[in-house]
């Protein structure tokens, strides 16, 4: 290959990505923008004193009263008018200033960085545990289709998907903790109490993805170029992973994007269920304590995960398939 078809492919490829990274990048600040925007007029439009609330997540609900909310009215200025208070929000916010939590008085971007860590802990677990269990079953079974185990992890994959996460995480406590007495119901601390709260999200993952990739290797098997590479003389195995791997992972790799809305929906859920410290619980307090600076930095940062893994997603598919570059 000359070096002029090297520079050209070069300059396609970068091309392409810079493309792809300004896109994700106006997508990021566009989802910011929503993301704080509805959640500053959820909050507003919430029925109760947002005064007395804050009031109770300071003192505790036995300790407050009139008298205690109307100075935390004060204090905070939650008697302005609720544009002035968004416009305020706003500038804040293209300064990159999320503000300071109501109830704790903590800068919110200190408070989400402790707990942003936890919750990325739990994905990542999560995700691992899920890709070690769903693809390898579902290309196994894309290898024989309507066999025996093709039939029983559809019926295992579409139990699972069908079954909320609390559900899930419910009978994994029931069986592991409470029967078996093998793993901690709730907490924080040592590697035990991440392993319930990670397969609760892994589970429901994986029974997507192995659909995913059986359907994608049932697809590659019957493809011409599959058939090909027995008669050139290839082995199973050696077809398998020559040409049969990297083209049923394309679609199981974009499928991902899909399956980390999942994840992070379900970060809220399971992170309450286990007492476990992210943003997802963060987020159920800071709604009770209507602490609103906390609720929209929360759910911003929830919003610009998801924007940052799609992101991810599309660099690995840019990666793995060739056709995207050429394009």
């Amino acid at each position: 290959m000359s070096s002029l078809t090297l520079s050209r492919y070069a300059s396609r490829w970068s091309s392409g990505l810079r493309g792809l990274l300004l896109q994700r990048l106006f997508q990021a600040g566009l989802v910011a923008w929503m993301v704080g925007t509805l959640t500053f007029v959820l909050t507003r439009t919430l029925p109760g004193d947002m005064a007395y609330r804050i009031a109770a997540g300071r003192y505790g609900h036995d300790m407050v009263d009139s008298a205690a909310a109307e100075a935390v009215r004060a204090e905070l200025a939650l008697d302005q008018p609720a544009l002035t208070a968004y416009l305020g929000w706003l500038w804040d916010l293209l300064q990159f200033d999320l503000g300071r939590s109501l109830v704790s008085g903590q800068p919110v971007i200190h408070e989400l960085w402790h707990q942003l860590g936890h919750s990325l802990s739990l994905a990542v677990m999560a995700v691992l545990l899920s890709l070690l269990l769903g693809p390898p079953l579902g290309l196994l079974a894309g290898r024989k289709p309507a066999g025996l185990l093709d039939r029983g992890s559809e019926v295992a994959a579409s139990v699972l998907r069908a079954l909320p996460p609390f559900v899930v995480g419910l009978l994994l406590i029931l069986l592991f903790s409470v029967a078996l007495g093998w793993l901690p119901a709730a907490g924080h601390g040592r590697f035990s109490h991440n392993v319930l709260p990670a397969l609760t999200l892994a589970l429901a993952l994986a029974a997507v993805s192995s659909r995913v990739a059986r359907n994608a290797m049932a697809e590659v098997s019957e493809s011409a170029y599959f058939a090909f590479s027995h008669t050139k003389g290839l082995g199973a195995r050696l077809s398998f992973l020559r040409h049969g791997l990297r083209n049923a992972a394309l679609p199981v790799v974009a499928y991902l994007g899909v399956q980390f809305v999942y994840l992070i929906e379900g970060v809220v859920v399971v992170e309450t269920l286990f007492a476990w410290p992210g943003i997802g619980h963060a987020l159920v307090h800071a709604i009770v304590a209507r602490d609103v600076p906390m609720i929209q930095g929360t759910a911003l940062v929830m919003g610009l995960m998801f924007v940052a893994l799609n992101t991810a997603v599309d660099l690995i598919c840019h990666w793995l398939d060739p056709r995207r570059r050429e394009a």
